[in-house]
């Protein structure tokens, strides 16, 4: 992959060098000292115009009285070129959108540039490409929350005089590699990204498998065309067997797991629907999820202990210093628009073991009111409080209220049916999401577990506490169950408090074996491809 990578930029090598040369040679004023002036004049006059639209690049150039880092004379001027090149030359490798940054256009002004306001002009444009790659590649393509509500994240974008000012002191190749992600999950996507591209450009699976279903036992040209797709996915070694074996068995549930489903080892109707899913899309997925890590490439780091709850694959997990500490499945936000749990981080202060249940105002309304209107005795299990927390009598009835005048809350104490179960763990936000544990442990049986009304619930709360509490309790789970058995609402609050990720991941790695494939269950995925293919991001095909 490095060979290849190497051979597609070094055909510019000798180009961008002579041109590096050429623009500090053939300067009209070169011996005129009153010339020089007047070209140093226009320079700075050509880049004080260009940048006033912009305040960090405006910061960088007037602390430095506009001198400049890219067409000047200097090694150093040169080098910064090269390097800017040569990570331009890459973009399509990061999944970027190589037209955004047009290498081309940049080494047209570099031949053309003589004068000084042609050079000033070509400083401020090396500058706004840097800033633009380093951007994109840093902290992502696309502001996500313009394209869908549900994403409620600001990107963690570095200050472009910042930017500036570590490319004009520090090695500008090293600034350039230090730009995209350092994450372990970003190198395996990058990775799994190319590969794919090499795969589909040299007949990608072959082709789908005309089935609707195939159990172990049967055999035929079915079956072999099953076989044959499994091969070039990797799942199989290759083999002549028409029969569906042992070894296939094996490889289809290696495939369910892969892909969230139940591994029985047949090939129903779900698994071929996975199976025959062609690799342009699993492309389309990872290169999603790589701008979905841009989204997470945060100075402070995702924290050294963080929890990740994946939404298509619903599980949430506690992560130590990149390993995985613990994992449960877990229940998450409806399909329907307004139950989807968003996408945000924050951080856990606390758990309430024992809680109370205050429902949400939307629940209130549009549920519980309508029925309280037409039987006042409705939902007893809930309790109906003023604004102080006093329990309100239902003698008088509600049906003069509407959902807009309506003066109560709704609560419903600590108790074995409670809609919170036994715990809460809170992280909190303004969108009003938390973990908890829940009563309907049947619902985590299935394969898609999108049931709750934007909060998460966990099938192993207990667990998740204790792993929680290890860093500070020396039994945490004899602590934990002492205050449980109280039976009193109890706030227990973290030493340490822990990063909260909600992400949404189609595509996402492990460290050793396949990739991983989840559906997209709110199709966020799939507007979030587009957007990014709108903005000049492109599939492409591996060409060696």
């Amino acid at each position: 992959m490095i060979d290849r990578v190497k051979g597609t930029i070094s055909g510019s090598f000798p180009k961008v060098v002579a041109l590096s040369v050429a623009l500090m040679a053939g300067a009209p004023y070169a011996s005129a000292e009153d010339g020089l002036n007047l070209r140093v004049t226009a320079f700075k006059q050509a880049v004080a115009e260009s940048i006033s639209d912009d305040d960090g690049l405006a910061a960088f150039y007037r602390a430095r009285d506009f001198q400049p880092i890219w067409t000047g004379a200097t090694d150093a001027d040169r080098d910064r070129r090269l390097a800017l090149i040569e990570a331009l030359e890459m973009a399509g490798d990061h999944a970027l959108p190589a037209q955004r940054y047009n290498a081309q256009v940049l080494l047209q002004q570099m031949r053309a540039a003589r004068t000084g306001a042609e050079r000033g002009a070509l400083e401020v444009a090396l500058s706004q490409t840097f800033l633009r790659f380093a951007h994109d590649l840093q902290s992502g393509v696309l502001e996500p929350g313009t394209i869908i509500k549900g994403i409620k994240r600001e990107l963690p974008r570095r200050p472009s005089d910042a930017l500036l000012a570590r490319l004009a002191n520090e090695d500008p190749r090293a600034v350039m590699r230090d730009l995209a992600p350092k994450t372990p999950e970003y190198a395996r996507l990058m990775r799994a990204k190319l590969m794919l591209e090499y795969r589909i450009a040299h007949g990608g699976w072959g082709l789908p498998v005309s089935a609707q279903k195939l159990e172990p036992g049967q055999s035929g040209p079915r079956v072999t065309a099953l076989r044959d797709r499994l091969i070039a996915m990797g799942y199989l070694a290759p083999s002549l067997s028409a029969t569906y074996d042992s070894a296939m068995e094996a490889a289809v549930m290696e495939f369910q797991i892969n892909h969230g489903l139940e591994a029985d080892g047949v090939a129903g109707p779900g698994t071929m629907r996975e199976i025959n899913t062609a690799p342009e899309t699993r492309l389309k997925s990872i290169i999603v999820a790589m701008e979905r890590e841009r989204w997470l490439n945060l100075p402070e780091g995702k924290g050294k202990r963080h929890v990740n709850v994946n939404l298509t694959d619903f599980h949430a997990t506690i992560i130590d210093d990149g390993k995985l500490t613990f994992s449960t499945r877990s229940v998450v936000g409806h399909q329907d628009r307004d139950r989807r749990t968003p996408e945000f981080s924050d951080v856990m202060t606390h758990m309430v073991i024992n809680p109370s249940w205050y429902v949400p105002r939307s629940i209130i309304v549009n549920e519980y009111l309508p029925l309280l209107r037409s039987n006042p005795g409705a939902v007893r299990h809930l309790q109906i409080v003023d604004s102080r927390g006093r329990v309100v009598s239902r003698g008088n009835g509600f049906s003069q209220y509407s959902a807009r005048s309506f003066p109560f809350n709704m609560r419903q104490p600590p108790g074995p049916r409670n809609a919170l179960g036994s715990v809460k763990f809170m992280f909190p936000n303004k969108h009003n999401i938390y973990l908890h544990d829940t009563p309907s442990q049947h619902l985590f049986v299935r394969e898609v577990r999108t049931f709750s009304h934007g909060c998460i619930r966990l099938d192993d709360p207990h667990d998740f506490a204790y792993t929680l509490l290890a860093v500070q309790e020396a039994d945490p789970k004899g602590f934990f169950h002492r205050v449980l058995d109280t039976r009193a609402e109890t706030k227990v609050d973290l030493v340490e408090p822990v990063p909260v990720h909600l992400i949404y991941r189609t595509a996402f790695t492990q460290a050793k074996g396949h990739v991983q494939y989840r559906r997209d269950v709110y199709g966020r995925d799939g507007i979030l491809w587009q957007a990014l293919a709108n903005a000049g991001v492109a599939l492409r095909r591996g060409d060696s």
